[in-house]
């Protein structure tokens, strides 16, 4: 049997190519039902998201696994030629590698992201529904998940923020601690403000206003928040009330200066404020950071954070990839010991044959036999095929991770005379 991934991702196609490959939840089910259909096939699961499009299969050959291509180019409608030159395919031992490090993210553009995980629970749960796995690919998969949750728990691979927006949410933590009964006004509605607001609400942010030059797109941005509207000329006022600002406003000048920022912490009583202001230009006066108990971090300090912590995840993913190695190793030798199981009891079988027709036929030599004579006897005969059978089984589980172990195995079966 030959476990394979082959596929395409941000790596090795671009963007026009991984559409055209990508399933949506609707045609999945077909293109299950059609690789099941495909000659040689034995398990298989289609992860498709943004980023990549995988096949991951269990085939009685090679060539079956090579044809991967031709099923993309069969069910997505496109030529061969169109795909193939982005594939890559990985197998057996390789192929347990890259299913690991893409559960624990360690092959995604962001490194650490936690989507990628979900996405691959709900490509394993569609197959299954479908029957397109079974035991092998059952194991190896929720393997692979618990592989996942040991990178997260024993790293610090999905501890720090790396993107600007989440960077922003982050820091607003630290000075706050909670955010549930903070107060939030976004300023403008550019599209990082958004991003930002969206990290902020789900992380307990409950109170959010909008305020924009243009009253539509600000309640726009109130509906995606289940916010309240503030009127653009009035928001300054509005301000002592606010512990968080995000601004990103299109004005070609400081929508807030110092004197007016000064102004408002005074009303607030230097209750803290923390502002992010992620314009370019930039909305608010840099010196407003020189204020007591207020905090600005414009974009570029936002980017900083962002690379500090993503160098925190590169070193992280050291920690990350000697993990998988690990798992890859026990996972292969696991799967080697699997391979030997059929002799195994192929040869119990055998030799259990053996007793009970050698027992048969001596039994009349016995004479009438007391049940506790019986019990010994067949205890006995028992006893004596175990003690013969204890030395290959042994071998046998001792040789399946070795590098010639498939010889002591063909040995074993022609002493034996294990015909297949």
């Amino acid at each position: 049997m030959i476990f394979s991934i082959t596929g395409v991702n941000h790596k090795s196609a671009p963007v026009e190519v991984r559409e055209r490959l990508a399933f949506d939840e609707s045609s999945l089910a077909a293109a299950l039902l059609d690789l099941k259909r495909r000659p040689g096939f034995c398990e298989g699961m289609i992860l498709s998201t943004c980023n990549r499009v995988e096949v991951a299969l269990t085939c009685e050959d090679s060539a079956s696994a090579l044809a991967v291509d031709e099923f993309l180019a069969d069910t997505r409608q496109v030529a061969r030629d169109f795909v193939t030159p982005h594939l890559y395919r990985f197998e057996d031992g390789e192929a347990i590698r890259h299913l690991f490090r893409v559960a624990a993210s360690l092959d995604s553009m962001v490194v650490g992201e936690p989507q990628i995980l979900g996405q691959l629970k709900s490509a394993y749960a569609v197959a299954k529904e479908h029957g397109a796995v079974g035991g092998f690919l059952d194991t190896l998969l929720t393997r692979a998940f618990n592989v996942a949750k040991r990178v997260r728990s024993e790293t610090e691979i999905g501890a720090n923020a790396v993107s600007v927006s989440y960077a922003a949410v982050e820091l607003a933590r630290d000075i706050f601690g909670t955010l549930s009964d903070k107060k939030v006004l976004i300023v403008g509605a550019g599209k990082m403000s958004e991003l930002a607001a969206r990290h902020l609400r789900r992380s307990g942010a409950t109170h959010i206003f909008v305020t924009n030059r243009t009253h539509e797109r600000a309640a726009e941005m109130a509906q995606v928040f289940d916010g309240k509207i503030i009127d653009y000329t009035k928001f300054l006022g509005f301000l002592p009330e606010v512990d968080i600002v995000i601004t990103s406003s299109g004005a070609p000048h400081y929508i807030l200066t110092r004197d007016e920022m000064k102004k408002v912490i005074d009303a607030r009583r230097n209750r803290p404020m923390f502002l992010i202001d992620i314009a370019v230009p930039r909305n608010i006066e840099p010196s407003v950071n020189k204020l007591d108990n207020v905090f600005l971090y414009d974009i570029d300090d936002l980017q900083k954070v962002v690379d500090t912590n993503l160098e925190g995840r590169m070193q992280s993913a050291e920690e990350a990839e000697a993990i998988i190695g690990e798992e890859v190793e026990r996972m292969v030798a696991r799967l080697k010991t699997r391979e030997v199981v059929p002799t195994i009891v192929s040869l119990q079988e055998q030799l259990e044959k053996l007793r009970v027709a050698e027992l048969t036929r001596m039994r009349g030599k016995f004479g009438s036999l007391t049940p506790e004579q019986e019990e010994a006897l067949i205890a006995l005969t028992k006893g004596i095929i175990n003690k013969i059978a204890h030395g290959p089984i042994s071998e046998l589980r001792r040789q399946a991770n070795q590098p010639d172990g498939q010889l002591v195995v063909v040995a074993i079966r022609k002493v034996f005379r294990l015909g297949d």
